[in-house]
């Protein structure tokens, strides 16, 4: 029997693999197809459910029917390594270099670090690639099959996304793997995906039995239910569970999955002797599997007789084809290092330094990695691989080690430089910002030496948040290592020195984690003589607005108040920012407009971008939904032309929540999905939390309350404002909705207190509109009506009608199911016609059914005209006409200033208007009495 799980091939035939007749199909098939004329196929899917074995699977067939087989795999130490993923691919074809013309042989050759010479473009590089790769298949087909994608290098992931979109008619196929959820610079897009799902219950039932049989039934029934279908927990678990348990006398009560799994991984490897842990590290910190390396680690250290017990207990092998040794699953490589100390680590590190002179590159990162204090020796070592590395033409990779220099620098002067060097090829080489050639050069003729790296600074920094590299932390680092480098006090009259901290805050914001906004306090601080006022503003309302905002509102009511007369884009771009989580871009739009106009006048770019981005938030909020997806999709195409990937996902967050709310759960699912792979591994977590609010709010429109909950305290746990996550602030009502429904009641009331303690209501009349309706629906009956009344009485709320239709209907569910039917006919009416509006299926659906279980039926107002108005509606409407106020008109109807409005809302669409200005007109045919 064969294991089915992300592991190497073992002995048996495929055949005998379980459940997964449908993939080893699919996987034949393409192999057979991709001899004939080429092709790619990727492979998703969970940790463990058997991607690497359906590979094994793969390469079986194809060494079957005559073809060559290439097989790497992502390594995570060699992931800063560049072109290391390109050269395992390659390496066994190298022998055919010779057949290239000069300048794909000169290009493969620096790239590989196989030879000295110019730099070579990146599109030379991959078209070197394919050319290679296509002339190898021309004796006989070739299949490359790549494991563990998300662990190429930048570089290597760039051309082998290339090469995959461009095998159709040739005689190469292309076979990669990645886990579901996880980020890589691999480009997925145009290349066929095919998601591994979990094995059936049937199949996981069989699995199990064959490989566990001597499990008790009711352990083996609690095993399948944990499970959950993966193959690598239903093989692994059994192998965790002690006599007692395997027998069903102790089975432990808890045992959630990814913590079992990690302990299976962690328990196995504490099991080998200490000589055969240590020689596991080597091998982790290593990552190239090369044997000889193992077994050069000098006397005193563990040998290779020490692997033997490893092996037995089936965590390695060695690779028959390749001769290297490889990790069965890589959660063993992540609990071998794991269970190892740090000075371990470093010592190991060091050891292989000693095993790469041959190797500089990898010489100098082990050292790298074993150093703890400043070295110049070894910063100079990285600072040479730097250098190599921007001749292989990867800028990316340069600047990671540039910086790792820096940190290991002694002295002041040789980590400014480094850094600035680092600064200067970001700008340089990876980026195509407007402002990127301005900065440069006022960096170029700085006086002091101090300017000109901070400029470089902010250049490089916005490029990386801007781009398709998106690395926060790199960014991060950069620019707080380039403002601790200038002299304190720092000049609050800089314009260098405020550009780098308008770029800080956006990028803690960003990252919504709130150690990273400690230096960007640490430097306002050491601004004198004082902080911007509009920098205090920004950093107030962003950084934490459930705890910070309150006191700011006044002072950024004043500057938005201003924004008519303001001729500076950059300054309305920050006030908008400013504005978002508190509410204020309504009163932005007129200024927004206008740069968004003179921003394509003036072919500035990211300021149109920046301008969609907020208009576009602010469409959502007023229920303009069209509009909304009208400029997502402009913006996104903007975004996507020029590399502009932070803000591009903005636009995927905004479609998102527009298909969220209309059901379209479909686009939802594929819009939060592209969110999440791009934003995870770049540590982007605003828009993490962005992509589980548009889950959370697909969820609550078709019923699924337990899916809304998950996805609502994926953003802020239930009882807590989590602190630096703006996005929480927006989920308040979803989160306690979902709590209600599932019988949280406890949650829910916490949370409301919560809201309550941080004062967010007074914010903004949507937050009001969102704590008190919270506090209504989380509230027992005989409190529940008051509370909606007093949600309902906030003033301004019509400015955000989604959110006020949806306290409408939980109202009108709450008074129907208190039997006060007439009451709740109106507040459901009110909702139905409102969801109707926007175009938001599901919750049109939900208050509609509400307000058929009232006896109403919901096309009873289909009619439209004078005629369709009832009694009341006319009377009110004929009022309305002639002048007299919301409150004027209840006083003298016997009603309440919120019923007029209610009635208002109502009989507008039946006339065919938009405002009370026009009832006049559209009553003049009105028949008397």
């Amino acid at each position: 029997m064969r294991m089915d799980g992300d592991e190497a091939p073992q002995s048996g035939p495929a055949e005998q693999l379980i459940g997964r007749d449908h993939d080893l199909g699919l996987v034949r098939g393409f192999v057979d197809e991709a001899a004939v004329s080429g092709g790619a196929l990727l492979l998703s899917g969970d940790a463990g459910v058997g991607k690497t074995v359906l590979l094994d699977a793969a390469a079986e067939q194809a060494h079957g029917a005559g073809t060559r087989v290439v097989r790497a795999a992502g390594v995570e130490f060699e992931s800063t390594i560049t072109f290391a993923g390109l050269h395992q691919v390659l390496q066994p074809l190298l022998a055919g270099l010779d057949g290239l013309t000069d300048p794909y042989r000169t290009a493969l050759s620096v790239a590989l670090g196989l030879d000295q010479g110019a730099p070579s473009d990146q599109l030379l590089v991959s078209n070197a690639t394919l050319t290679l790769l296509v002339r190898a298949a021309a004796e006989r087909p070739l299949l490359v099959i790549v494991d563990d994608l998300p662990w190429l290098d930048r570089a290597s992931a760039v051309v082998l996304g290339f090469v995959a979109r461009r095998l159709g008619g040739s005689r190469v196929g292309f076979l990669g793997a990645y886990r579901s959820g996880e980020g890589s610079f691999f480009e997925r897009g145009g290349v066929p995906h095919h998601h591994v799902q979990p094995l059936d219950t049937t199949a996981a039932a069989a699995l199990i039995q064959a490989r566990s049989p001597s499990l008790a039934p009711r352990v083996r029934e609690r095993l399948l239910t944990e499970a959950q279908g993966n193959p690598l927990a239903l093989l692994e678990l059994p192998v965790a569970l002690s006599g007692p348990q395997r027998s069903g006398t102790a089975v432990p009560e808890l045992l959630p999955l990814s913590h079992r799994l990690q302990a299976v991984f962690a328990s196995r490897v504490e099991t080998l002797p200490a000589a055969t842990r240590l020689l596991l590290l080597y091998a982790v910190l290593d990552g190239t599997g090369d044997l000889r390396v193992l077994a050069s680690t000098g006397s005193g250290r563990p040998g290779m007789e020490d692997l033997a017990p490893a092996e037995q207990a089936g965590l390695v092998y060695v690779d028959a084809t390749t001769g290297r040794l490889t990790f069965r699953h890589p959660l063993t490589r992540s609990a071998v290092v794991e269970l190892s100390t740090s000075e371990q680590r470093r010592e190991v590190h060091r050891a292989l330094a000693e095993c790469s002179a041959d190797r500089p590159e990898r010489r100098a990162w082990h050292l790298a990695h074993a150093t703890v204090e400043p070295t110049e020796d070894v910063a100079s070592l990285l600072e040479e691989v730097a250098r190599d590395t921007v001749r292989r033409g990867d800028a990316g990779g340069a600047i990671a080690a540039l910086l790792r220099a820096a940190e290991l620098s002694p002295r002041g002067y040789e980590r400014s430089r480094r850094i600035a060097e680092a600064a200067y090829l970001g700008a340089d080489l990876t980026g195509d910002l407007r402002d990127v050639p301005r900065l440069l050069e006022e960096a170029r003729v700085a006086d002091g030496g101090r300017a000109g790296p901070l400029v470089a600074a902010v250049a490089a920094a916005h490029h990386i948040l801007l781009s398709g590299e998106g690395d926060l932390d790199t960014a991060h680092r950069l620019l707080v290592g380039a403002i601790d480098m200038q002299h304190q006090p720092y000049d609050a009259t800089d314009p260098t020195m405020i550009d780098a901290l308008y770029t800080l805050a956006w990028l803690c914001q960003s990252s919504q984690r709130a150690e990273l906004w400690k230096p960007l306090h640490r430097a306002l601080a050491l601004l004198k003589p004082e902080v911007p006022d509009q920098l205090a503003l920004t950093v107030g309302t962003m950084a934490d607005p459930a705890r910070t905002a309150p006191p700011a509102l006044g002072r950024l009511d004043e500057a938005i108040a201003s924004l008519d007369r303001e001729a500076d884009p950059v300054r309305v771009i920050r006030i908008a920012m400013t504005s978002l989580y508190v509410d204020r871009l309504p009163a932005c739009r007129t200024a927004l407009r206008r740069v968004l106009r003179d921003g394509r006048d003036n072919s500035s770019l990211t300021v149109e971008i920046q301008g969609l981005v907020y208009l576009g938030r602010d469409h959502f909020a007023a229920g303009e939904w069209d509009e909304l997806e009208a400029q997502a999709t402009q913006g996104r195409d903007l975004g996507e032309a020029h590399n502009y990937q932070l803000l591009s996902t903005e636009f995927l967050y905004q479609r998102a929540l527009v298909a969220a709310a209309r059901g379209d759960e479909t686009t939802t699912r594929a819009l939060t999905d592209e969110m999440t792979l791009w934003a995870t591994p770049r540590g982007v977590g605003s828009y993490l939390s962005c992509a589980s609010h548009a889950r959370a709010l697909a969820a609550l429109g078709r019923g699924r309350f337990e899916d809304a909950y998950r996805h609502a305290c994926a953003i802020s746990r239930a009882g807590e404002l989590a602190s630096h996550v703006p996005p929480a602030l927006l989920v308040v009502m979803d989160l306690v909705e979902a709590a209600i429904r599932t019988g949280r009641t406890s949650e829910a009331t916490a949370h409301v207190a919560a809201a309550h303690e941080a004062g967010i209501a007074a914010i903004s009349p949507r937050l009001a509109l969102l704590v008190k309706g919270s506090a209504a629906i989380a509230a027992a009956d005989h409190e529940a009506l008051a509370l909606f009344e007093e949600a309902l009485a906030v003033p301004g709320t019509d400015r955000w009608p989604f959110e006020l239709a949806r306290v409408r209907l939980a109202y009108g569910e709450r008074l129907r199911r208190l039997k006060s039917t007439t009451e709740a006919r109106t507040q459901l009416a009110d909702a139905v016609d409102t969801f109707e509006r926007l175009g938001a299926r599901p919750w049109t659906a939900r208050a509609g059914n509400e307000l058929r279980a009232t006896g109403l039926s919901v096309g009873a107002a289909a009619v439209t005209g004078p005629s369709s108005l009832t009694p009341q509606q006319r009377e009110i409407a004929l009022l309305a006409a002639a002048g007299l106020t919301n409150k004027q008109i209840a006083e003298r109807l016997f009603l309440s200033p919120r019923t007029v409005a209610a009635h208002l809302r109502q009989l507008f669409p039946k006339l065919g208007v938009a405002s009370r200005a026009a009832l006049r007109d559209a009553l003049a045919d009105l028949p008397p009495d």
